[in-house]
This record gives structure tokens, C-alpha cells and sequence, in this order.
């Protein structure tokens, strides 16, 4: 089965919708990236779910999540579309559960549901949900997998957790996916979410260059699909990269600026494949070899949309023929 790949839409939050001025020409530029890349046979276009800026929270624009993922769905028809990924902390799981349900009948059945535990102290703080420790985050992402789950597979939802209750909730219409949406768990924690991406996740989601990484979560997924029963070959196993076309370090530097806050470039071209399009495959061939199935890619400068086609002809081309 060929891989597939989606690209992440500028969506402001790493400041890369900074140099349009007007804010409906900013969504219209977000919408013309999604359906560029439905054209180009990209197969996923994503969200990222944040509410500020990094590298730092700056007073520039941010648009939220969900209500983007709606619109795009009616401005698209055929790719496929996610969140990398929906914070549990930020809307109760049975609320997001049931919006889930309506953007998948919205999007003909489109959609695939992102979640994770969240990790933007600031944003978390200076929205009033206050920042828990990592466990309790954990916590209530168990508890939350389980919420949505219940919200998509009952008929009258019932659920009795620590920080979650569902007394008869009453979900319709659940999608249109069947059994039902699916769920994509982000994050490499072996011990928790890993083990609920085996019990409940339809793909799981790893960050960063290195195979052996990779190859190392995989196993561990593997490992728990095992314990759990579970066909492993069930999930889909993506990864997220961040990309961008530099012909040398000048237009590196130029095109990371506004993303790297304080890093320097060469620890920005460490960690992502900045530079030409044999670099990129390269990187992520070893990265496929691994075992990745989906890239969802971050392409810098993909407001432009040069760079989405690019990739398209150059990158991607090279893993569909």
C-alpha cells in the first residue's frame, strides 16, 4: 500500500500567516492551501489545536481549531481531514465527541479524530483551565478516550470516571464512519499512551527524524497490541515532520525565522529537512523504513502554495509512483 501524506494548512499559529494583514484573507489563504493540496492528491490535510502562537504567544492570529475544521470540510470534497492533535483539556470529551460527529456527516465522511493530553502551559492558563501535572493530564485523557468512545458506540452513553460522568447521553447522529470515526491518539508515552492508542486508537502519531526512534515506539505499540489482544496492523502509524525548500543557509535562516524563537538554525535544520527535495526524500524514506505509514507534513511558506506543489512534485511523487 502506497504512503500516504497530508499537510498541515497555515492556520497563524506558527506565525505563518503573519505577512497577510486582512483576517478573512487569512482564512482564504488557509482554504486555498486545503483545496490545492485536495488537487495535488494529497490524501489528509490537518489542524493544529492551539490558541497562541509559539515560538512565543504573540498578538497575531490563531483560528481555532474546530470551527476550521467545519468550514474546511464544506470547502473541500474529497482529502481527508484531522486534528494534530484536539487538547482533551480544552472541551469536555463528550461535548468534542458529539462536534466530531456532526464535521464527519458534514464532511461525508471525511474525518479523522485527533486527540491528545495537551501541553501548552500558557495557553492552558491564560484560557482559565489552569495547567494539571502531567499525570492528572494523562488521566483525564484515559478518561476522555473512553468518553468518546462511549459517545460513538452507544446508544445511550454511560460512564462513571474520576473527572468525567456520562448519565444516558444521547449522540445522533454518531458519523457516518462505521464502526465509527477514527481515532488518532497523539503522543510517545510508552506506559500510557501508547498502551491506549493499542486499546482504543485507530493511528497513533510520533514526532521527529530519527528511525530508530521510530522503529523503538512501534515495537513498544506492538508490544501493548499484544497484551491487549489487539491486531496491531489495525493502526495506521503515522509520523509529523516539518519541511521547507532552502537552496542554501541564508534562505534557511530567512524561512525559519519566524518559527524557531530562540533556537539557532543549525538546531532547527536538526530537527527538521530543511534545504532541497532529495534531502526530504531522503529523510523520510528512512523514516518509512521504519515503519510509518501516513506524513503528515508541515511545509514552511505553504501560504505561498508554491511550496505544497513543490513538495507534491518533487517529494511526494516519489512515494506514489
Amino acid at each position: 500500500m502506497a504512503t500516504k501524506f497530508g499537510v498541515i494548512v497555515p492556520q497563524g499559529w506558527r506565525m505563518d500567516l503573519v505577512n497577510i494583514k486582512d483576517p478573512v484573507e487569512k482564512y482564504e489563504t488557509m482554504t486555498r492551501v486545503a483545496q490545492e493540496a485536495e488537487r495535488l492528491d494529497y490524501d489528509s490535510i490537518w489542524l493544529y489545536d492551539h490558541f497562541h502562537t509559539v515560538p512565543v504567544p504573540t498578538i497575531e492570529t490563531t483560528f481555532e481549531c474546530w470551527t476550521s475544521t467545519a468550514a474546511l470540510a464544506r470547502d473541500t470534497k474529497r482529502v481527508k481531514i484531522g486534528q494534530i492533535v484536539s487538547c482533551n483539556g480544552y472541551r469536555n470529551p463528550a461535548l468534542l465527541a458529539k462536534m466530531a460527529s456532526t464535521v464527519d456527516v458534514m464532511s461525508h465522511g471525511r474525518l479523522i479524530f485527533g486527540i491528545g493530553a495537551g501541553w501548552y502551559e500558557h495557553e492552558y492558563n491564560a484560557y482559565g483551565y489552569g495547567f494539571p501535572e502531567t499525570r492528572e493530564r494523562m488521566r483525564r485523557l484515559s478518561e476522555g478516550v473512553r468518553v468518546i468512545r462511549a459517545m460513538w458506540d452507544q446508544e445511550q452513553a454511560e460512564f462513571e470516571g474520576e473527572y468525567y460522568q456520562l448519565k444516558g447521553a444521547i449522540n445522533e447522529p454518531k458519523g457516518v464512519q462505521k464502526p465509527h470515526i477514527p481515532m488518532l491518539i497523539g503522543g510517545g508515552g510508552e506506559q500510557v499512551t501508547l498502551k491506549l492508542v493499542a486499546k482504543y486508537g485507530d493511528a497513533c502519531n510520533i514526532g521527529g527524524l530519527d528511525p530508530d526512534n521510530y522503529r523503538h515506539k512501534f515495537e513498544v505499540l506492538r508490544q501493548h497490541c499484544e497484551e491487549v489482544g489487539r491486531n496491531y496492523d489495525e493502526i495506521e502509524r503515522t509520523a509529523i515532520v516539518t519541511v521547507g525548500f532552502a537552496a542554501n543557509d541564508a534562505e534557511a535562516d530567512a524561512l525559519t525565522k519566524p518559527m524557531r524563537g530562540n533556537a539557532t538554525l543549525e538546531e532547527v535544520k536538526r530537527g527538521n529537512l530543511i534545504g532541497d527535495s532529495a534531502l526530504m526524500v531522503e529523510g523520510l524514506k528512512r523514516i518509512e523504513e521504519a515503519g510509518a505509514q501516513h506524513f503528515i507534513i508541515y511545509i514552511a511558506d505553504a501560504y505561498k502554495l508554491e511550496p505544497v506543489q513543490r513538495f507534491a512534485a518533487e517529494v511526494l511523487s516519489q512515494f506514489k509512483s
